[in-house]
């Protein structure tokens, strides 16, 4: 066994993070050895940028499973949404939005199931929207509640700067995002053939500069990231090429220096996966 213990990882951690202007959140969780684990300010909250697209297209599932639509069906895409605070009409800014091809699609129709993936691996605003007004943020809480992360809020869509300025914002926990990443990966949340497709489509996730960045290209990452202001957060199940997976969740906020904040977290990936790697030898 590696001489590394988990303390001595946790410390490893704790000093790259401490080089960095922010407040930050890890939690670290092997899926094969319960005793590998570390968490680190896991019950902070941190606004949940893009990391709540993941509740979201848990819901979707769901709502597929109970028979409400099918992944196959279209929606509309229009760029008109309701704010939640008095339900005055709002756009998305396409500058704000990092998938602008899904702009060009206004007035036409898409698939639920290519809307997902535009949502989780490009982070498309528009789709979330979209997916948001067709399932429900009531019930994307309702449901995150029932799998046990129990203070993730998700309130709105993107962009409804009504409710930000009210402070109405969706937030995460790292514990939580731990909770909803490791029921995921067990099969443990709709069911089993929908936890392998959402895997599926966190896999193809185009934005990589934080848990992937410094790992080997066999290492496969399902993870969705996000960012705002201040921000930087990423969500994983990582698999092992051995077979061996585990969780990681990295949050950042307050970040004087995002590049900076990101390099750190790249770098907390990089250790943990060492640190993983030498518990066989």
């Amino acid at each position: 066994m590696n001489s590394v213990s988990v303390k001595d990882l946790k410390a490893a951690i704790e000093s790259k993070l401490a080089t960095v202007e922010g407040q930050f959140a890890v939690v670290f969780k092997s899926l094969d050895s319960p005793k590998l684990e570390v968490y680190i300010h896991e019950k902070e909250v941190f606004h949940a940028a893009s990391t709540m697209k993941t509740p979201v297209m848990i819901e979707v599932f769901d709502q597929v499973k109970a028979g409400k639509f099918n992944l196959s069906d279209s929606i509309l895409i229009k760029n008109e949404f309701k704010s939640i605070v008095d339900g005055s009409p709002y756009k998305m800014d396409i500058s704000d939005d990092s998938a602008e091809e899904m702009y060009k699609k206004i007035g036409q129709w898409m698939k639920i199931k290519q809307l997902v993936y535009e949502m989780i691996t490009v982070s498309s605003n528009l789709a979330t929207n979209l997916l948001i007004d067709k399932v429900g943020a009531a019930n994307v809480m309702n449901t995150m509640q029932g799998i046990g992360a129990k203070d993730i809020r998700v309130l709105r869509g993107v962009e409804d700067q009504k409710a930000f300025d009210k402070g109405w914002n969706n937030t995460v926990t790292a514990y939580d995002l731990a909770i909803i990443f490791e029921k995921i990966a067990r099969g443990q949340v709709v069911d089993k053939k929908s936890c392998e497709e959402m895997i599926q489509i966190l896999k193809e996730q185009k934005f990589n500069d934080i848990i992937p960045l410094y790992l080997p290209k066999e290492v496969q990452v399902a993870h969705k990231t996000g960012f705002i202001t201040g921000v930087r957060h990423d969500s994983a199940i990582v698999y092992l090429p051995d077979g061996r997976r585990y969780i990681l969740v990295l949050l950042s906020k307050e970040l004087e220096n995002p590049e900076a904040g990101v390099e750190v977290l790249a770098r907390v990936s990089e250790t943990i996966y060492q640190f993983m790697k030498n518990q066989l030898k």
